[in-house]
């Protein structure tokens, strides 16, 4: 894919998913793009400096793939930790990737046991007491899956009506169903597993949770090719959130920075690009 081409699919998704999806009068949301947006094309921020800077130690987990994992000879791999090396390169730097438990991410930062953490924590007011982000590099859209061969349905509150939608109980994306397509019947389900299943086994029309553990699931195997995403992304952060950013101490304004200025590097040279499609050939966007 040319940069041209694909810096226009990014501005395409700005528009999309920079606020409300409208879908009562307008309908299901347009089509998306190939990859999210983490970075304004018009924007153009100058190389920063980092005296001496002279490698980042990233800290991640090792037990959420795609996005960070072990191999069986227990080097780090996944969409997280290939980011972090590509910010490195673009920067001309040296990159060191440490797993910790997840739960211990933030508190390593601050102790100084990393530069950052680029382990898909998520930028809300309380993590934000915490630290500061990056701008997001990934967001995890909403999205609808069907068995592939089922009756189309149009994505309106008119042609959702009377169609059971299963969704995980008491998750935001229920919240978002209910509000938005009154008309649909929502089945809740304990977890996002018992949805999917559900779905292979025609106990629902549709299913409605997070588009990226959606994408996972359809490049599986274990999906055995059933389903298929339907329709677009809803990106209204209200209730799926601002995104993911790489989180720095509040006083490392300078790596920040330099963080940014690499991923808008990482997006207009197509890297990005290549790495998203090499993690989510299903694209959730």
């Amino acid at each position: 894919m040319g940069n041209a081409r694909y810096l226009a699919l990014f501005f395409t998704a700005l528009s999309l998913c920079s606020g409300f999806l409208s879908t009562d009068a307008l309908g299901a949301p347009a089509a998306a793009p190939t990859t999210p947006i983490v970075s304004d094309p018009a924007l153009r921020p100058d190389r920063p400096t980092l005296s001496g800077v002279r490698a980042i130690r990233f800290l991640t987990s090792d037990d959420y793939p795609p996005l960070n994992f072990a191999r069986e000879d227990g080097t780090l791999a996944g969409f997280n930790v290939e980011i972090a090396r590509a910010i490195c390169d673009e920067l001309g730097i040296g990159c060191t990737i440490q797993a910790r438990r997840w739960d211990t991410l933030m508190d390593a930062l601050h102790t100084g046991k990393g530069d950052a953490v680029v382990a898909s924590i998520a930028a809300t007011p309380i993590t934000r007491d915490q630290a500061v982000f990056s701008q997001p590099y990934y967001q995890t859209p909403a999205r609808f899956i069907a068995r592939k061969g089922s009756t189309p349905s149009v994505l309106t509150q008119k042609g959702l009506a009377g169609k059971t939608v299963g969704v995980v109980g008491g998750s935001s994306h229920e919240a978002y169903l209910k509000t938005f397509f009154p008309g649909a019947t929502p089945k809740p389900y304990p977890n996002v597993f018992a949805l999917e299943t559900a779905l292979a086994a025609a106990e629902i029309d549709l299913a409605f949770a997070d588009g990226l553990t959606f994408s996972v699931w359809l490049s599986d195997k274990t999906s055995k090719d059933c389903c298929e995403f339907r329709g677009g992304p809803y990106c209204e952060s209200r209730y799926f959130g601002e995104g993911v950013g790489i989180a720095v101490r509040k006083d490392d304004v300078e790596l920040l920075r330099a963080v940014n200025w690499a991923l808008s590097r990482l997006v207009s040279k197509g890297v990005y690009s290549e790495l998203y499609l090499k993690y989510f050939p299903i694209v959730f966007y």
